[in-house]
């Protein structure tokens, strides 16, 4: 970000505190009204507070109410890791909110407001930028992934079909990925966002090809070069800006989320530049195609994925023009639902095994617990998706895809 536009962006972070202040003493003057307002939002939804049904919210702190108003989503979460509040099936509350379009009734304009001011007005995925998210997320240490995902690491959506568990349909996801791909003995792959190598030793492994894999986090690449050690896989920690190398296939499994949308263009740009002419692209991400869910999340970004954003389904169709033809989107969003429950559920079992590497572990706990069902409730509302996108430069007799 240039001096400019970083005088900017923390003059517009100072106005949205300004306004959050005000908004403090508004509510705090008014918290009977709010109160009584957020109470017959959530009635007219089917949601009681201190019901007895499963998806009702029990509320321990009446403050609560005013950190919805003042912080949106994100007081919420924050009132949840504080044990302000709690609901038997959270993720049940979540879904029937979204559903009943709560969001965009209690939170809409104002997140609305604060995304588009911090996160279209500005370009916050910028390679200055570009390490935060692995500083702060995917740098906790191996051990916290290891406790609630799959035996081969794979952070992102599972292919639940024909799968009984977590390990079948992410394994089934990277097969999947390999028949999309149509690969043969020796070609050259790209990985894009590699995280802890599962794809990438499965696609050297299984196909003979070699495999280059990229990511900005340290504490991935050395467990990534650990499970891909004896296969033909070149983990490399850097930005995916710095390639500069012609692959006759390219994959990127959910990092697209942190491309951010003023480098849509410039991404499909790079990955058209290092791809042969007959080569074929596959981008899985996750996504919105509506305007009630938001493109980024309080909670989520200052405590799970900083400056991530999630494209639109509008964002791809556009940045690719001129570029790529589009062979094949396949949504298999619903998924995300299962896989994150499987998460949640390996989380809890394995707790114990990782709690004493937390200062506070109560609020961790219930931070990761907040992030696993919320996530669950969003997809099961069906107001995210999750994309399989084939691209090609215009594949001579076209492309037939696989499901």
């Amino acid at each position: 970000m240039n001096p400019v536009n970083n005088i900017l962006y923390l003059a517009t972070l100072g106005a949205i505190r300004l306004w959050r202040m005000f908004m403090y003493i508004a509510v705090y003057i008014g918290l009977s009204p709010v109160k009584a307002y957020i109470i017959k939002a959530l009635h007219s939804t089917g949601i009681k507070v201190n019901g007895a049904a499963s998806h009702d919210i029990v509320v321990h702190n009446d403050w609560l109410y005013h950190r919805l108003a003042y912080d949106g989503t994100l007081g919420i979460a924050e009132a949840y890791m504080d044990g302000w509040w709690d609901c038997k099936r959270l993720d049940e509350f979540i879904c029937r909110a979204f559903k009943a379009s709560l969001y965009k009734k209690l939170l809409f304009p104002w997140e609305k407001c604060i995304s588009y001011l911090t996160f279209d007005a500005f370009n916050l995925q910028t390679v200055a930028r570009c390490h935060q998210v692995a500083q702060e997320h995917y740098n906790l240490g191996n051990d916290i992934f290891k406790s609630f995902l799959d035996v081969n690491m794979n952070y992102s959506c599972g292919y639940w079909k024909d799968a009984k568990n977590l390990d079948e349909a992410q394994l089934h996801k990277v097969e999947l990925i390999g028949r999309k791909l149509k690969l043969k003995p020796r070609m050259r792959v790209l990985d894009i966002g590699c995280g802890w190598g599962g794809l990438c030793k499965f696609l050297a492994e299984t196909y003979n090809v070699e495999v280059v894999g990229i990511t900005n986090s340290k504490e991935m690449a050395e467990e990534a070069r650990f499970n891909c050690k004896g296969y033909q896989v070149d983990i490399r920690c850097q930005d995916y800006r710095e390639v500069n190398e012609v692959f006759d296939r390219i994959v990127s499994i959910e990092f697209f989320e942190h491309v951010g949308r003023r480098n849509y263009q410039s991404f499909f740009e790079l990955t058209h530049r290092c791809l042969t002419d007959d080569g074929i692209f596959l981008l899985q991400t996750s996504g919105n195609d509506n305007d009630i869910s938001p493109p980024i999340e309080g909670f989520i970004h200052k405590y799970i994925f900083p400056n991530g954003i999630l494209p639109n389904h509008k964002d791809i169709p556009k940045a690719i023009d001129n570029l790529f033809c589009l062979e094949d989107w396949h949504n298999f969003g619903a998924y995300y639902d299962k896989t994150l429950m499987a998460w949640h559920d390996n989380f809890v079992k394995n707790w114990h095994t990782i709690s004493h590497m937390f200062e506070n572990p109560d609020s961790t706990y219930r931070m990761w617990i907040f992030f696993f069902l919320m996530c669950a409730g969003v997809f099961r509302a069906r107001l995210f998706q999750v994309w399989q996108i084939v691209l090609t430069k215009s594949a001579a007799g076209g492309y037939v895809s696989v499901r």
